[in-house]
């Protein structure tokens, strides 16, 4: 690197003898490497020793700052690189009124008690100031330890950046529609074939387009009068926007000129002329000052100009909206159209105060659909007219964001704010050049990026924006912590580390890197449209980092791990596997993730990762550590360490999982044996425990307050022994959610899983919207069209039970509903198979809502389930303890052809492919070598023409494992596709004490010995063996080849163990083959005895359940000609014609009147059918300040009474032709535009507690009135 002369020629201001003392004593008195240097905070600006410095410009020049020089950078400079050290200080000068400073370099390097300052903790800064760090990747050598292009921290070093602390980030409180309408834009352009007058209708209180028409009025006589036909339909103050196009004047007759003119209030129609362009935009009915009219005069030159028409309009809920009519000849050729368009910007309403957002800044509205891609950017507008909670955006959105909770599922579509008054930035090129990956980037990829190293003295950014930052390089990320162990009090660092309000955005690879580091906070952080995992744990030994409300989107593949890659990516990098071998990108790589947690012991809090091309958040784990981290804790430690705080994170827009819980990288380098690249995506099982301790007790895992929406695969994966989902909200997603239990017997037996108190969504009506990436758009069960997860054909699922055992409970299931196209289901199974499935897999308490179409389904041959033969597609299997799924309490669920399950008091269930038994079921380990590769099938006595064939799981294993549920009490006949294995070991798993299985095992040749771990007991003949009770014994038939043994549990088994407390019994069978023996086998070798009676599932049907669901908002819509309105237990049934008005107090949710209106306003205004305002209130919830308000009728309205105009104010009006209007609301009580009185929360409080009101009737409400 270029040398480093001192600074010349501006010296710095000498310092007090006791200030340069002190200084000098603690350079000499350093603490040795191993322990970090600290120094405490030094002045800022206004520090009146700062010395003033002007160094101007010289890209030669490697600047040093150091021992003496407290500097005060009052313009802008540019260096080839700048080193602060030696107890060095340079600071920004803050002059809000003055011009920005920029400080250009190579590199920055800050170490040995050299010091930075922009702004400071207790006085941000006000100005702004740009950090720019320039250069190419072939320019120059890198400095040790840091590279290319960078802002360095090493050993003593401080960065203290502080910049406006603005509102982060926050959510959309009303949806924001596409050209910022509630039905869209609208456009139209039309040249020859438009002969005539062209209509268009539109509604003035939501900018829809009812209609289209055109009337040639040129040729056609009889278009005159279905104009006038036309226009009578409409309803007086409609909008209605007209343009000639051609001609329209030849056969326009004077009585329907006066029509126009009256009816429009038009100036000119009454004298139009042959291919005379007009346009008018008016209100039907409405007087001529009220119409915008232009027109032009045609000379036949074939160029006339365009007349334009426009008028501006306000919807119901206040959006501006301007109606633009055109017409005109240019070059000979006739053009007309329409515009419906948003005006002078669009106004986002947000659910935080954000008077520190200012125009000019810029910020992001995330995608809530199923492509991360239709996240939007927007320039702000100044707005005087906005509210503290409103901003104005420049441009016309392509794409719905939505604003609102849906289905008691907070689906709000997150806004950051990416500009910030400090900047730190690369320098980039045009274009992609030299080794920068350019076969997978056309961008330069090659930003600057922060780096720092252990022994910092101090460092804390806040109100720092980053852009352009990041390399394709490994170690050189927008923030990069690099093995800087612990940076909180653990550290001796009297202020703990913090990251605060950082914009990372357009970068190049990551967000904030974690590497070998401990204690940090990462707060109300934004990292968007970045390369790789965005908030990334390096090594998996980082533990105690807190993250605290922060945002991440647009998360996109890069190329330096092969976790990051995508799936091109994946099969061209192979410079680091073992000989030929071609990666799997679905196994090996494609998992970029938003939140890459490579150790569970880390908070996530109120973060929200709205979408990845692969994983919104992965808990992924390091068998051992990794990279420069290897040695720091014992294999298998991340693996057993309990899980931090997990509570209240938002994942959507995924591709792959919003939250995925499972799996780890490949901790050993490529070689013969595996020769997979290093830290390729592996298999590892989550098993938390005390102290990461196994032979400590478990420590479940709790994920809390989980919201999963519009993930195209799973809302949320998660495999492991102990992990608990409450609280959760999972909608629109492939699948909702997926528990996969630590592994197969006997591995951490004892551990469960479990899902709690949370709600699942099929299809709800946040339909998307078609562009951004998304593939798929179909029709919905309603019929209307919608953007689809994965494919139009993928079987939709709630719930997904795989192995087990899991356990869900009190949780509501809404709108799964099969169409023409694809299955959903509210449970599902995973697909295609192998594994066991636990009959200890349950459910109690659960809610299906009446728009459940599909409760449960075992799935079918074809598409996706391909030929549904797997062992666990067979065996798939849960038990309904209570009945609130089938109906019946105590009730089995299998699937319908499994015979194993079966008695005569089952009750097959056609559409679920499924059938529901009583019963007392468990399962059978089925362990057989030599040899492995056979399959077993499975009879019960009593349907042994009816078997059931199982593959296994291990095909070439040592072994091969079968696992088939059974039922107790009952005989099985076992035979083998070949000859018979010479080893079987039976392990009985959930099987309880003194439960008895009976069965036979068939063996095609060879004689057989057998011994039980315990004891041997044989007998002589068959008919002893019936005759022997619960002893343990086994009978073998030489004569027919069958071996008779009876299988019974001696001890007790507790909670989710597969075994007993004394662990797994099992029995041992060793067979001795011989060439030449062979029996012809009897079908059923069991003699006829009557079957042990079963309960038949119909005896007992289930009671209604009051406390079952998740405590969330029900929402009822019309049916028919009636109205359902329920408040809290308060219902509401309306069956005549009419207008009803339910009021409710905006403070404290209380309802305080009730109104029905019958008479007609209007002849021609008579209300068809039933219009409603219905509300639901939270009753268990009052903290949440919230009411689900539900509409359905022809009208539907949410209106406020008040000066306040809430962003929630809704109204339809729907046509007697169309289908009802329905409207669901969340609405927020007590906000401070509602000016509420002191005692509020006493009254909601009260209000919410009105549980137990009689139901009343339409009569009771009309005698009321």
């Amino acid at each position: 690197s270029a040398p480093e002369p001192d600074l010349e020629p501006v010296p710095a201001t000498p310092r007090d003898a006791s200030g340069s003392s002190e200084r000098r004593q603690r350079i000499r008195l350093v603490p040795r490497p191993s322990a970090p240097f600290r120094s405490p905070p030094r002045p800022a600006a206004a520090d009146p020793q700062l010395a003033p410095w002007r160094p101007g410009s010289d890209t030669s020049r490697a600047a040093v700052v150091g021992r003496g020089a407290a500097l005060r950078l009052e313009s802008s400079a540019a260096f080839h690189s700048l080193v602060i050290r030696d107890g060095g200080m340079l600071v920004f000068t803050d002059r809000p009124r003055g011009p920005p400073i920029t400080l250009r370099a190579r590199y920055i390097l800050i170490h040995d008690g050299g010091e930075l300052h922009i702004g400071s903790e207790r006085c941000p800064y006000g100005s702004r100031a740009t950090i720019s760090l320039y250069g190419r990747a072939t320019d120059g050598e890198a400095v040790e330890g840091f590279g290319q292009k960078f802002l360095g921290v090493g050993r003593g070093g401080v960065l203290e950046l502080h910049g406006r602390r603005p509102h982060s980030w926050t959510l959309l409180d009303k949806t924001l529609h596409p050209g910022g309408l509630r039905y869209g834009p609208y456009s139209s352009e039309r040249r020859w074939g438009s002969r005539g007058l062209n209509l268009r209708i539109l509604d003035a209180g939501t900018a829809r387009v009812l209609a289209a028409a055109r009337f040639d009025t040129h040729l056609r006589h009889g278009e005159c009068g279905r104009l006038r036909s036309f226009l009578a339909m409409q309803p007086p103050g409609t909008v209605v926007a007209a343009a000639v196009g051609d001609s329209a004047a030849r056969s326009l007759t004077l009585e329907t000129r006066l029509l126009l003119r009256d009816r429009l209030g038009s100036a000119h129609i009454a004298r139009l002329r042959h291919r005379q362009p007009w346009a008018l935009v008016g209100i039907l009915g409405g007087d001529k000052p009220s119409a915008a009219e232009d027109k032009r005069e045609y000379y036949g030159s074939g160029t006339t100009g365009l007349a334009v028409a426009r008028r501006e309009f306000l919807t119901y809920d206040g959006t501006r909206f301007t109606v633009t009519a055109f017409s005109g000849w240019i070059k000979g050729v006739p053009h007309n159209g329409f515009k419906v368009e948003a005006s002078n910007g669009i106004i986002l309403c947000l659910v935080d105060e954000v008077t520190s957002w200012l125009p000019g800044d810029r910020i992001v509205v995330a995608s809530t659909d199923y492509s991360m891609h239709q996240a939007e950017e927007f320039n702000l507008l100044p707005c005087p007219e906005c509210k503290s909670n409103q901003v104005k955006i420049d441009g016309n959105p392509l794409y719905l964001h939505i604003g609102e909770v849906i289905d008691g599922v907070d689906m709000r579509a997150e806004v950051g704010l990416l500009t910030r008054n400090i900047l730190i930035q690369g320098e980039m090129e045009d274009s992609c050049y030299g080794q920068n990956q350019c076969q997978f980037f056309s961008f330069d990829t090659f930003g600057g990026h922060i780096k720092i190293l252990r022994n910092f003295s101090s460092v804390h950014l806040s109100g720092v924006e980053l852009k352009n930052m990041g390399q394709q390089i490994l170690g050189s990320y927008p923030v990069h912590f690099h093995l800087a162990e612990d940076v909180d009090e653990r550290g001796g660092y009297e202020r703990p580390t913090y990251l605060d309000n950082l914009a990372i955005h357009h970068c190049f690879s990551r967000c904030v890197a974690i590497h070998g580091t401990h204690g940090l906070l990462v707060k109300d952080t934004i990292g968007y449209d970045t390369l790789g995992h965005c908030f990334f744990l390096e090594d998996g030994t980082e533990q105690r980092n807190t993250f605290y409300h922060n945002l991440g989107l647009l998360t996109k593949p890069g190329t330096i791990l092969p976790s990051d890659r995508s799936e091109a990516m994946c099969l061209a990098i192979r410079s680091n596997v073992y000989g030929d071998y071609i990666p799997v990108p679905s196994t090996d790589c494609m998992a970029v993730s938003t939140f890459w947690i490579a150790n569970p012991n880390n908070n996530l809090i109120e973060n929200a990762a709205a979408g990845a091309q692969d994983v919104g958040i992965w808990y992924i784990f390091h068998r051992v550590p990794t990279g420069q981290s290897e040695g720091r804790y014992p294999e298998g430690q991340a693996e057993y360490t309990p899980l931090g705080v997990f509570y209240n994170n938002r994942v959507h827009s995924n591709f792959k999982a919003g939250l995925f819980i499972g799996k780890g990288v490949k901790t050993t380098r490529a070689n013969a044996e595996d020769p997979r690249e290093y830290l390729t995506v592996d298999n590892a099982r989550f098993r938390p425990h005390q102290d990461a301790d196994p032979e400590k007790p478990r420590v479940p895992a709790v994920i809390d307050g989980l919201i999963a929406f519009k993930n195209n695969d799973h809302g949320a994966w998660a495999r492991g022994g102990d992990i608990i989902f409450c609280n959760s909200g999972f909608s629109d997603n492939g699948i909702g959610l997926t528990l996969a239990s630590d592994g197969t017997f006997p591995t951490d037996e004892g551990s469960s899983l479990e899902v709690t108190r949370s709600i699942f969504v099929g299809e709800s009506s946040n339909f998307g919207s078609q562009g951004g990436q998304n593939s798929y758009w179909g029709k919905a069960a309603n019929g209307e069209y919608r953007t689809l997860p994965r494919n139009k054909t993928f079987p939709i699922r709630g719930f997904q039970i795989y192995d087990g055992p899991v356990r869900m409970a009190k949780c509501t299931f809404k709108k799964f509903t099969p169409t023409v196209d694809r299955y959903s289901s509210a449970i599902g199974f995973f697909m295609k198979n192998s594994w066991q499935i636990s009959p200890q897999n349950n459910v109690s308490q659960i809610l299906m809502e009446k728009s459940v179409g599909l409760k449960v389904f075992f799935g079918r041959s074809g598409q996706w389930f391909g030929n549904n033969d797997n062992d666990g597609d067979k065996m798939s299997i849960f038990h309904d303890l209570d009945g609130s799924v089938t109906g019946y309490p105590d009730t089995f669920i299998g699937r319908a052809d499994n015979y194993l399950l079966r008695h005569p008091g089952c009750l097959t269930v056609p559409c679920w492919n499924g059938l529901m038994c009583t019963g007392k079921f468990a399962q059978l380990y089925i362990q057989a070598r030599r040899p492995e590769n056979l399959t077993l099938s499975i009879a019960r006595a009593a349907y042994h023409s009816h078997p059931l064939r199982l593959q296994g799981v291990n095909r070439g294993a040592p072994y091969q494992q079968y696992q088939p549920v059974v039922m107790l009490e009952q005989a099985y006949i076992i035979q083998w596709d070949g000859r018979a294995p010479e080893d079987i070991i039976l392990y009985p798993i959930n099987f309880n004490r003194y439960l008895v299985r009976e069965y036979s095992i068939f063996r095609r040749s060879g004689a057989l010995t057998a011994s039980q771990v315990v004891h041997k007991f044989g007998l002589s003949n068959v008919s002893n063996f019936w005759e022997c009770g619960s002893k343990r014994l086994f009978y073998f038939d030489r004569a027919s080849g069958y071996l008779f043994v009876h299988l019974q549990a001696h001890e007790a088994r507790e909670g989710h163990s597969y075994c007993s407390q004394q662990g797994c019994e099992r029995i041992k069978i060793m067979a001795h083959m011989y060439l030449g023996d062979s029996w012809n086998c009897d079908p059923n070798p069991f003699p006829e005895r009557p079957a042990a009676i079963q309960r038949p599932v119909s005896q007992y049907p289930a009671g209604p359940c009051r406390v079952c669901g998740a405590p969330s908002p029900v929402c009822l819509h019309k049916t028919n000609l009636w109205v359902l309105l329920q408040i809290n237990d308060t219902i509401f049934l309306f069956k005549s014609h009419g207008l009803f008005f339910v009021v409710v107090d905006a403070c404290s949710g209380a309802v305080v009147s009730r109104r029905k209106k019958t008479k007609r306003l209007r002849s021609s205004h008579h209300v068809e059918g039933a219009c409603a305002a219905l509300l639901v209130s939270e009753p268990t919830c009052p903290e949440d300040h919230s009411l689900c308000v539900c509409f359905s009728g022809s009208f539907a309205m949410l209106g406020y009474k008040g000066q306040a105009k809430p962003s929630w104010i809704k109204v339809l009006n729907h046509a007697g032709y169309q289908k009802a209007a329905s409207l669901q609301h969340y609405v927020p009580l007590k906000l401070k535009e509602y000016q509420c009185p002191a005692n509020a929360d006493e009254l909601l409080k009260f209000a919410f507690s009105q549980t137990h009101l009689e139901h009343i009737s339409t009569e009771a409400v009309a005698s009321r009135d």
